[in-house]
């Protein structure tokens, strides 16, 4: 009879979580569930984000991404958001290439930068819009892949 060897010290591989990125009524469905699963009180601030992102970019799309987090695609991953116990974090894929004049951005990644929502208000500031309509400009200079990779011509 063979027995599996154990070494000390070290843990036996997981197996990787099956994920994958969805989009369409999919991802909007996936979206609405994640929002009442992760924090019911930020409902309205994440259907407000939702809303702002559609109303400045008609022809971006939501998605969940590969790592299950809600995102918005324009060209390419253009901003996410995530929700947390006391704030929502909208996130901009290239925020460091963002003017951000207002000084709205938090963070100090390589390419990610945020803004915590914690109130519908919040979104009526016209900086965001201007960090999205930024960001959707730079997206469609230069594109990103789904792995926030700068697709290549040919």
């Amino acid at each position: 009879m063979a027995t599996a060897r154990r070494t000390r010290g070290k843990k036996s591989p997981k197996k990787p979580a099956k994920s994958r990125s969805t989009s369409g009524k999919e991802a909007i469905r996936a979206i609405d569930e994640y929002v009442r699963h992760k924090n019911a009180k930020l409902e309205s601030v994440a259907n407000a984000v939702r809303l702002l992102v559609r109303k400045t970019l008609p022809r971006s799309r939501e998605a969940v991404n590969a790592w299950g987090i809600p995102t918005f695609n324009f060209n390419g991953p253009l901003c996410y958001m995530m929700l947390g116990k006391h704030h929502l974090t909208f996130g901009f894929t290239r925020g460091t290439s963002l003017a951000d004049d207002a000084g709205l951005l938090e963070g100090t990644g390589k390419n990610l930068r945020h803004v915590k929502l914690k109130e519908i208000e919040q979104l009526r500031d016209a900086n965001l819009r201007q960090l999205l309509l930024e960001a959707a400009a730079l997206n469609e200079g230069t594109p990103l892949t789904d792995s926030m990779r700068v697709k290549k011509n040919g």
